[in-house]
């Protein structure tokens, strides 16, 4: 009698088996090969592999340092990235030779900040701009570089959060961004002959200034801006008439803009939905190039890099690196003229089939204010009756949830769970009054978007309303204490990764840069400690009943580790379920791949032993 024998799911392992990537993206000075940063090593460093794709060359060989961001000179093709070690987020610079050899580092200052953009070098390939808080812990400062020298000059941010952008095409000038806090950015014109500065963009409302490439004759430059909408467009901003005439104004956030060496080809991504759209133009004709020929995708950001999107010198060639739910990162390379589109870099490690995974649906749920919420829908393909389901909540607030690849939803997925990720009030990508809700009501509005969305799975007749769990990180982290704490009927596992459990202390030990940000985004430590104590988990702790695995980088800068500490002892002291797992190499984030398996299988098995 012939039998038949039952697959078994994969395991967790396969599922993460695929390769991660930076915010290092760019073209080599020849045009025919692309570099990008990621994981492949075990760590994030910096790879090239020609436009035609096959096996990359790996260019630096960094262990314990993490490559997040990188910039071509466009004289010698030299490359810049900076790196920190162990997630510490004190990224220093590094300087490569094209051909090869061993990273230069150029700045070694530990406590110190640098951060560099894929504009870094001058026209002419002399000067390296960066941002730093070398004078000052509390003001990121923008310095030129004299790099035949190593003279160092600072030129303009003191007393702000200043970070450099775009050279002028002759070099004498710079543009630089006023970053006040998440909603409100100015731009500034950076005269380095005369050392004057002037805001080109003064404004007393809250309104994003983003300043992109400039044009090739220099008259003036491409912006991101949200002034009088709801959603970023794209203009050009005359330096004559100190003034800008819109290009762009779809009904969704244009999230990237960039253009190649020659100025003849403009390329920018507008997010529809939360999937990235690339959309590209010849600026000497006026008319838009063919649509790549790319599935749909969205970027995936290392905590918070995200890839730009990268064009050729010559224009002939555009790079972006996107993933979707099945399908994990790559780098992609379009052919500007014709729009056709490929991957150089194929992520997939351990043989997991597209076909295998699960896709996505885009829902929405009703909140208490009418407003909708939306959220990524994840359910299993084979079900005998109704499943549980895992609420993810990212990180930010002020991000959005992307339709990507998710080794630890599809991982749930094959164990009969079900993942409902939401994007609740102050999400990006749904307008700038959405966005707007959370700022200084951190566990208010949000708080009942998680409610709702829990209220709304009871009426899923799938669903199992006894096996709900909710999971996430940084924010999502706070998210997840938040619900524990306040809504506790409603969870039967829970995850929190590195999720800040009391505002006032949380406030108070923020990096040094963010401390002028924190009275809008959250709520000032001082000021405003009777709000900060009333929306903080800590004070409801003795409400915790749900099963909860907490994981923390012991080196993370953003959410110390006390904020961690502080909750699982008392927890300890109340006698409840919780484990306890801090990564004493890792800060906000996973930067090496056995912290990530760890990190995350843990987390994969805690939700799967609570809810099945």
């Amino acid at each position: 009698m012939a039998t038949t024998r039952t697959r078994k799911p994969p395991l967790f392992e396969q599922f993460m088996a695929y390769r991660r990537f930076s915010g290092g993206l760019g073209f080599a000075l020849d045009g025919e090969h692309v570099l990008f940063v990621s994981n492949i090593s075990g760590q994030f460093n910096l790879w090239r592999v020609p436009i035609e794709g096959g096996w990359p060359d790996q260019l630096t060989g960094f262990a314990d340092e993490t490559v997040r961001t990188i910039a071509v000179s466009p004289r010698d093709g030299k490359i810049a990235l900076c790196a920190d070690h162990d997630g510490d987020e004190f990224h220093q610079i590094y300087l490569i030779d094209p051909d090869g050899g061993w990273p230069r580092q150029i700045t070694d200052a530990p406590q110190v900040q640098h951060l560099i953009g894929a504009d870094a070098f001058s026209p002419d390939g002399t000067q390296l701009v960066y941002a730093a808080n070398a004078r000052t812990p509390t003001d990121m400062e923008v310095c030129v570089r004299e790099l035949d020298s190593g003279d160092v000059r600072v030129v303009w941010g003191e007393g702000r959060f200043a970070v450099p952008a775009a050279w002028s095409p002759d070099g004498t000038k710079l543009l630089g961004i006023d970053f006040r806090h998440n909603s409100d950015t100015s731009v500034y014109l950076i005269d380095l002959e005369t050392g004057e500065t002037a805001e080109l963009t003064p404004h007393d409302d809250d309104i994003v200034f983003v300043p992109g490439p400039w044009a090739k004759d220099g008259a003036g430059f491409y912006l991101l801006t949200d002034e009088g909408r709801e959603f970023r467009g794209l203009a050009f901003y005359d330096l004559e008439s100190r003034s800008y005439e819109w290009v762009e104004t779809p009904e969704a956030d244009i999230d990237e803009v960039s253009a190649s060496q020659d100025g003849r080809v403009l390329g920018w991504l507008v997010n529809e939905d939360g999937w990235e759209r690339l959309r590209l133009r010849d600026l000497e004709s006026g008319h838009g190039l063919p649509d790549p020929d790319m599935p749909r995708g969205a970027r995936p950001h290392l905590t918070g890099f995200l890839p730009p999107v990268a064009l050729s010198a010559d224009g002939s060639h555009a790079a972006v690196i996107l993933s979707g739910p099945r399908r994990p990162p790559d780098v992609w390379v379009v052919e500007a003229e014709t729009g056709r589109a490929h991957t150089v870099t194929n992520s997939w490690v351990g043989g997991t089939r597209e076909d295998e995974l699960v896709d996505v649906e885009l829902i929405t749920y009703p909140t208490f204010d009418r407003r909708e919420i939306p959220a990524w829908l994840y359910r299993p393909r084979e079900a005998n009756g109704t499943v549980p389901v895992v609420i993810s909540i990212h990180g930010g607030p002020e991000a959005q949830e992307r339709a990507i690849y998710q080794p630890l939803y599809q991982y749930l997925l094959s164990r009969g769970i079900a993942v409902l990720a939401t994007n609740i009030r102050g999400s990006t990508g749904y307008g700038k009054t959405y966005q707007r809700l959370v700022q200084r009501d951190w566990g208010g509005g949000d708080l009942q978007d998680w409610d709702h969305a829990v209220r709304w799975l009871h009426e899923q007749d799938w669903v199992d309303a006894d096996r709900i769990g909710v999971f996430g990180g940084s924010y999502g982290g706070f998210a997840v204490l938040t619900c524990v704490t306040r809504l506790p009927d409603h969870w039967a596992a829970a995850v929190d990764i590195f999720g800040p459990s009391n505002l006032i202390t949380f406030a108070k030990a923020v990096p040094p840069t963010w401390r002028r940000w924190m009275k809008r985004f959250v709520g000032d430590p001082d000021d405003d400690a009777d709000l900060l104590r009333e929306r903080s988990p800590m004070t409801y702790i003795e409400n915790v009943r749900a099963p909860l695995l907490v994981i923390q980088g012991a080196k993370d800068p953003r959410v110390v580790k006390p904020e961690s500490d502080q909750l699982v002892e008392k927890l300890r002291e109340l006698g409840r379920t919780v484990e306890y797992v801090v990564l004493e190499d890792e800060g906000h984030g996973f930067t090496k791949r056995q912290n990530e398996l760890k990190a995350y299988g843990l987390a994969a098995g805690w939700l799967e032993r609570h809810l099945t």
